[in-house]
């Protein structure tokens, strides 16, 4: 099966030697050249890494290889993620700035997490051998399998979301969220998981996209 990236390698190549800056800070932040670069050129590009061509100040020529991690999905992927890369590439190499993120959004995928969540959070604290129709079907689900399993749910969630929260603040420290924003942000994660942080590296990618786009 052919690769779709590597197909049309040639108009990418083509269309990449008119932006040496970006191929330059790709080599520099993902390929890890330090010496200083006169010239980059792609030689090669397919789904799971680009190849480039450096021309070093002195003189010599370095071949750089960069892995793309995770792997294009598509053509379609191309232009956004080589974007992303650029953005990323330029701000670490101190060139522009992080994109700031000044607003909490709720992600659509949010209730499907808090209905997992307060499903197993009733599970595992609702009491034992209660007569109170609230706790029936918890009444029946201990009777079934017990509460042990519940319990060790609740606290792999608990501990997976302590983590995932840890991570959401290192996002909000580094994108300057300010205090309240990224304390919801946090509280968030810390309450409903994935979904919050995900979004919230989606909100980063576009602003970094954009960023780039106004630029070009």
């Amino acid at each position: 099966m052919s690769d779709p990236v590597a197909d049309k390698s040639g108009f990418l190549r083509m269309y990449m030697s008119n932006h040496p800056d970006t191929l330059v800070a790709y080599a520099k932040w993902y390929g890890k050249v330090n010496e200083p670069i006169s010239s980059a050129e792609m030689t090669e590009i397919d789904s799971k890494s680009m190849t480039l061509g450096c021309t070093m100040k002195t003189g010599e020529k370095k071949v750089v290889r960069i892995t793309l991690n995770p792997p294009l999905s598509g053509y379609d992927d191309v232009k956004p993620r080589l974007l992303e890369m650029k953005a990323i590439a330029q701000e670490n190499l101190g060139m522009i700035k992080t994109p700031t993120i000044s607003s909490f959004q709720w992600p659509g995928e949010v209730l499907g997490s808090g209905l997992l969540v307060g499903t197993i959070a009733y599970f595992a604290l609702s009491p034992s051998n209660s007569s109170f129709s609230p706790f029936a079907l918890a009444q029946i689900g201990y009777n079934k399998i017990g509460r042990t399993p519940f319990t060790y749910a609740l606290y792999f969630v608990y501990v997976t979301h302590v983590l995932e929260s840890m991570y959401t603040f290192t996002l909000c420290r580094k994108h300057k969220t300010g205090f309240f924003v990224g304390s919801a942000y946090v509280l968030a994660t810390l309450v409903f998981g994935f979904p919050i942080w995900s979004d919230f590296r989606k909100r980063v990618q576009a602003a970094r996209i954009d960023s780039v786009m106004k630029v070009e």
